[in-house]
Order: C-alpha cells, then structure tokens, then sequence
C-alpha cells in the first residue's frame, strides 16, 4: 500500500497586514486539520514564519492556533518535517520537544514510495549565489546565535523582523540568469538518480520534467496558497483557492 505525502513552503505568516494574515491563518489551520487522515508525512520546506528567532525561554507572539494545528497533527502520529530557511534565523527545542516536528538544517534524501526525493528549502545551492552563501554561514553559525540571544527579545526579534525584510528583498531582486536558478542544482540531482527535487524559496511555483525526473517549486502563499501532494506514484501542486 503507498502512502500519502504533503509538501508546503514559504507561508510567511506575519510579513502582510493583520487582515491578510489573519484569513492565511485560517486557510492554513484549515489545511492543517484536513491533513491528519489525508497523509503519512507533511514536509514544510521552510519559512513558515516570515521572520522566527526563538531564545531559550522564549519564542515569538502570534500564530498560536498555526502552532496548536501542528501540535494536534503531530499527536495524531503524522510525521511533521521542517527544512530551516532564510527566514528561520535561529530554532532551538520548541519545535522538536514541544510539537515533535523533525528539524532539517541541510536539504534530505529519501525514498518515498519508491521512488528517490531530494527535498531542501533551497537557499544556499544556486552556484553565483556568493553574497547570500556568505549571509547564510554568517546567521547560521552557532556562536554568532548565541551572541545574538543575549540581547533582549524584543529587540532581537525587532532585528530579526528588518533582516526578514532585506533578505526577502534580495531574494526577490536577485538576477539568477535565464533559468530560476535552483534549476541546475535540480539538474545535477536528477542524473544522480532522483526522480523529484522539491525546492521553495524562489516563491515561484514550477513543475518541470527533466530526463527521467522531476524538478518542482511550491511557489509561496503570498500570491496563491498551494500544496504539493505525492501519491500512488504522481505528484501534483493543487491551489487551495
């Protein structure tokens, strides 16, 4: 019997106005509920939030039935993974011991119903990409984190909020040559053997076959909420609206 497997990237909660983030809440605690008998797996391909910097004792205020939905879907025995993204400035233990979502800092292999994924938020492997390969060993690194959860938190999460800003403005400014850019990374992937490579990050939605593969990006929930479905040997972005 195959098993059922749903991917969602690039959420953003909390970059627009309190009315646009309050109906994407919903649509999102909506889908979230839905899933627990829909699904073996869900993989959120990062930055769900549009800015998360969690301290020792502390984490962000807001989105709190976002992070019940996922409690509840977790106690029901989905297995809940989450890439880190450009926007996941610092995760400790609450996603892991309080909600019990598995936390990927690096892009994963695995077989899903036999066939091979290679499955990643995305930054970090387009090659001309320099300024943001040496942003991201800069915010990723652990000593520089620590530093950082010294300040308090509503400074700190105050800086982490204009730093979600300048990267998601370098982002969507950044001349990646004729292709998207994650392309030839998907290209080298698929003549290693993978079948799909899943990406977000470039909040544009595609779904190009390449050889024997397949290349896929999410898109984001800026522009139309989505989700990637994988089963009995078919892969599909539906619209959620």
């Amino acid at each position: 019997m195959e098993n059922t497997y749903l991917f969602i990237s690039d959420i953003h909660l909390g970059l627009q106005s309190a009315e646009i983030e309050k109906n994407k809440e919903r649509l999102l605690v909506q889908f979230l509920n839905s899933t627990a008998n829909n699904c073996e797996e869900l993989f959120i391909l990062g930055d769900l939030f549009d800015y998360w910097f969690e301290y020792k004792h502390v984490y962000q205020k807001g989105f709190f039935r976002t992070l019940t939905a996922l409690k509840d879907l977790s106690d029901k025995n989905v297995k809940i993974h989450y890439f880190i993204g450009n926007h996941d400035f610092m995760h400790r233990d609450f996603f892991t011991k309080e909600i019990g979502i598995q936390l990927h800092e690096n892009p994963i292999e695995v077989e899903l119903n036999n066939k091979k994924f290679f499955i990643g938020h995305g930054d970090g492997l387009v090659k001309n990409d320099f300024g943001y390969l040496i942003l991201k060993k800069i915010m990723r690194n652990k000593g520089i984190q620590k530093l950082y959860s010294l300040i308090h938190p509503d400074l700190g999460i105050g800086l982490a909020k204009l730093t979600s800003k300048s990267s998601r403005e370098y982002t969507s400014h950044k001349n990646y040559g004729e292709v998207d850019g994650l392309f030839e990374a998907a290209q080298h992937k698929i003549d290693n053997g993978f079948d799909y490579v899943i990406f977000g990050h470039l909040h544009k939605k595609i779904f190009q076959t390449y050889k024997k593969g397949n290349y896929i990006n999410l898109g984001s929930w800026l522009d139309k909420p989505c989700y990637g479905i994988f089963k009995q040997d078919k892969f599909e972005i539906i619209d959620l609206r």
